[in-house]
């Protein structure tokens, strides 16, 4: 070999050796369920879902009610938990009428992302994600840089 061909041989292997593994995936910091369950109730999450141990609202009318937590076919992992409240017309929930779930192709869940806060949105993930069983998954470590 010629010393050119070593020396990208060598630059390769050695660069490759210091790189640290790519993340996985990414997880928002832990943030308070009570909190989240705050942010729930306010913004009226049951008017449209229900969720083992909440009463919904009393209305006069038939209104949509998906099921939130436990084990669900359609929602497996964090991300997809994630997902579902920032983008809700990624995936619809299975089991209902496309007509009672979205509109024109796109989820008839108003998008909370010009609304929540971004610690609003945490700890609702939070408090969510503790009432789901949801796959095992490694958390993003969160760790002061300097």
């Amino acid at each position: 070999m010629n010393s050119h061909k070593i020396l990208i041989l060598f630059v390769i292997v050695f660069g490759l050796v210091g790189c640290e593994q790519a993340s996985k995936g990414f997880s928002l910091p832990i943030g308070d369920p009570a909190q989240g369950e705050e942010v729930f109730l306010s913004m009226q999450c049951l008017s449209c879902h229900e969720m083992e141990g909440y009463e919904r609202p009393e209305s006069g009318e038939d209104k949509l009610s998906v099921t939130l937590g436990g084990k669900v076919a359609t929602l497996k992992t964090y991300a997809e938990l994630v997902t579902s409240v920032i983008n809700p017309s990624h995936q619809l929930a299975e089991g209902y009428e496309l007509s009672d779930i979205q509109h024109e192709g796109e989820s008839v869940m108003p998008v909370y992302n010009s609304v929540l806060t971004v610690e609003q949105l945490i700890n609702l993930i939070t408090f969510l994600e503790s009432r789901y069983e949801l796959e095992p998954y490694t958390r993003t470590e969160y760790i002061i840089y300097r």
